[in-house]
């Protein structure tokens, strides 16, 4: 039968190369005929080996504490209570540090957001003297651990008067995402085209209307990854907090999970259920900017 016009005009697209045929006929692992299976099958095992542990987290959260200690633990409880949540949330102001840490970390988040968009466009579209070697000097700091800066980073609150209170720790933790994030976003504000911009300022925009309604929503992508690795850093930080945090009532939920484990003993159930609705705020960034995360992480890697 001979092929029409159209038929020949499809032909090229739908038609797979020999090579193409050969690697999908190809025996993979375990057994299987394809390659996409053996993938899909590859995927699925690292997957599972990394949702494990929150898994049997989960599952020892919802168990009581004489079946957390047995010699055979099991993966579904066999006598499920919530107890341990109630103790959790209730027992050594536990809510107080869970608020406190959201404050702190929305903050972080608010400030390093505007902060190193800020100083990103400036990088990004300006030319001024010294230019590269402030930028470099922004990237040498991400190559000091974090722990050597906790000595100056105290004096520097004292002098400013802010040790023990919740804004003096959400200055230091902008401080500690400010390098990668300016990084990150100047790469992105120099790919939006100029021409747009010009075609802005054409028409009467300035400078801080040009990065709010044109760079920055251009630019969601790369937000998106910046303001989920900064709530993380400032949700999960524990020594800065401990260091820089003195009185209960501004401590944060780092510190009040270490109180569930004492001196003699352990309280493994609340425990558990404290390390699961701690988790729960840094699962419910990443799903919310997962989309947006992982168009960041692509256009990154092209760039």
């Amino acid at each position: 039968m001979s092929l029409t016009f159209k038929d020949e005009l499809r032909a090229p697209t739908t038609r797979r190369t020999r090579r193409e045929r050969i690697r999908d006929s190809q025996p993979g692992l375990f057994g299987i005929r394809t390659w996409k299976k053996t993938r899909l099958i590859t995927a699925c095992i690292f997957g599972a080996i990394s949702v494990f542990p929150l898994l049997y987290m989960i599952s020892l959260s919802f168990q009581p504490t004489g079946d957390i200690l047995t010699s055979h633990p099991v993966l579904v409880p066999t006598r499920p209570t919530v107890i341990n949540y109630v103790q959790a949330w209730s027992e050594n102001s536990f809510g107080r540090y869970f608020f406190n840490s959201m404050e702190v970390a929305l903050g972080t988040v608010l400030i390093t957001v505007v902060l190193a968009s800020l100083a990103a466009f400036a990088f990004a579209r300006y030319n001024f003297r010294f230019k590269e070697i402030i930028f470099y000097a922004f990237l040498a700091a991400l190559a000091v651990p974090s722990v050597e800066l906790i000595i100056p980073q105290y004096l520097l609150v004292l002098k400013l008067h802010l040790t023990d209170s919740l804004f003096g720790l959400i200055l230091i933790y902008a401080s500690e995402n400010l390098p990668f994030s300016i990084f990150l976003l100047r790469g992105f504000f120099e790919a939006v085209p100029k021409e747009l911009e010009e075609s802005f300022r054409l028409d009467g925009a300035r400078t801080l209307r040009v990065l709010t309604r044109l760079i920055a929503p251009l630019s969601i992508p790369a937000l998106a990854v910046v303001a989920m690795f900064t709530f993380n850093f400032a949700w999960e930080e524990f020594v800065i907090a401990l260091t820089l945090i003195n009185s209960p009532t501004h401590r944060t939920l780092p510190i009040a999970l270490n109180f569930f484990i004492g001196e003699h003993t352990t309280q493994w159930g609340p425990l558990f259920a404290a390390s699961v609705i701690a988790t729960i705020p840094s699962l419910v960034v990443f799903l919310i900017s997962q989309r947006s995360f992982q168009r960041g992480v692509s256009l990154g890697g092209i760039r």
